[in-house]
């Protein structure tokens, strides 16, 4: 790999760690030896066991991994973040997987009240901005950084959740979007992933969960953390690629 895709030593800041999508992109990342902060919302216990895991399992790597509990919410717990991973790592985050994300299904807009509206904004858009602002100078100082966004196919109006889902989601494609035009001359890569349907999730553990949905892929199944942060570690180690949202759909449109 040539040095501008160079990630071992590397430090990633990865939200949402505890399970599904965010803990199989830290276990990719840290096989290729890049040094991790981790956050988690309540599960220590599972939080604890990943690190662990890593640790034993990469442990030529020599890794560095903290983790922080946060609600991504709040932007003082974010800030706070910040100052803990200084203290324990010497530097801000050289890569930004932004995947904490939160939706509860009301697919029909007289069901979603305000608050469940504001709330699925703050976690899935808001807090996205203000991990940007945390890292960005950093990145520029160095001219090397590399962010990805979790989207999802809602963004492009799909999906089986309402119009707050679709509104926070397609906000962060947006945002992607904008982001990557200012960024590129600092050498700073701004992509989103848009996954459809992965199961062992906190939003769908299994096909069980949505049978009437998992029917409808053409692949007939749903997909895997493992193949969503495939797709991230893609976007962290091809500098060259920025500003696109990838769909990870199973065929879905």
């Amino acid at each position: 790999m040539s040095s501008l895709n160079e990630i071992r030593g590397r430090l990633a800041l990865i939200t949402g760690a505890s399970g599904g999508i965010g803990a199989a992109c830290a276990e990719q990342l840290a096989e290729r030896g890049v040094n991790l902060a981790l956050t988690y919302a309540t599960n220590l216990d599972a939080m604890n066991k990943i690190v662990t895991d890593l640790q034993s399992k990469y442990a030529e790597n020599k890794l560095k991994i903290s983790i922080h509990q946060v609600d991504v919410g709040k932007a003082d717990q974010i800030e706070k973040m910040f100052q803990e991973i200084d203290a324990q790592h010497n530097q801000r985050p050289d890569i930004l997987v932004s995947n904490a994300g939160y939706g509860k299904r009301f697919p029909n807009v007289w069901d979603i009240a305000l608050e469940e509206f504001d709330y699925t904004l703050n976690i899935n858009l808001r807090a996205s901005f203000i991990l940007v602002k945390g890292v960005v100078e950093h990145m520029k100082s160095q001219r090397w950084g590399r962010i990805v966004f979790m989207s999802s196919i809602a963004a492009q109006g799909g999906g089986i959740n309402g119009c707050h889902y679709a509104a926070s989601k397609g906000g962060l494609t947006g945002m992607m979007k904008n982001l990557s035009t200012r960024l590129a001359e600092h050498n700073i890569s701004v992509n989103d992933v848009a996954p459809a349907m992965i199961g062992e999730t906190g939003m769908i553990p299994n096909a069980a969960a949505i049978p009437e949905v998992a029917a409808g892929i053409p692949l007939g199944r749903l997909g895997t953390p493992e193949e969503t942060a495939n797709a991230v570690t893609m976007l962290v180690t091809t500098g060259y690629m920025t500003g696109q949202s990838l769909l990870l759909a199973g065929g879905l449109k």
